[in-house]
């Protein structure tokens, strides 16, 4: 995030709010500790820079950290997918509900990703922003998380559509 841009742990959880939070769980508690942690290990060097009275602490990504990025990108190591979705889960057991209520539960977990790619589409014009700036892969992530989410929706439409014909999808 400091790369792109975002230098206060401030402005740090404000971006992680408007990208990658879609896809990766961060406690906005973690910030600070981690900011310091990557200053201890000399990846950002911060600087004091206070707001008015508001204490304010800036940083930017060193050289050595510059390059612990791009090997941590060029790893060749397995990347396992990891989803974590309790409205999944819920579904998988939903045949311990009444047809009704299950048809609820479902209907909820539409209307949940309708309103993700809402969400993600509102923010498109920082992504195209970021891309016109030589970022182009904040805007690749944001269109693989519509396209997920998208798809989500459309398979409860269509498990909706099969159910009130009593054929499963």
């Amino acid at each position: 995030m400091v790369g792109l841009g975002a230098r206060s742990g401030y402005e740090i959880k404000q971006a992680v709010e408007l990208s990658i939070r879609f896809f990766w769980t961060i406690s906005p508690a973690q910030v600070y500790p981690s900011l310091a942690k990557l200053e201890r290990a000399g990846l950002l060097t911060g600087r004091d820079e206070p707001q008015g009275n508001r204490p304010r602490r800036v940083y930017e990504r060193t050289e050595a950290g510059s390059e612990a990025l791009r090997e941590w990108l060029r790893r060749t190591k397995p990347m396992p997918f990891e989803l974590r979705d309790i409205a999944m889960v819920r579904l998988f057991f939903a045949d311990a509900l009444e047809p009704a209520d299950a048809r609820e539960l479902l209907a909820k977990v539409k209307a949940r990703s309708e309103e993700r790619v809402a969400r993600l589409e509102a923010i498109r014009p920082a992504g195209d922003a970021a891309a016109v700036e030589g970022n182009v892969h904040p805007l690749l992530t944001l269109e693989l998380g519509i396209a997920f989410h998208q798809a989500m929706a459309d398979v409860c439409k269509r498990f909706e559509r099969a159910s009130t014909r009593s054929r499963p999808v």
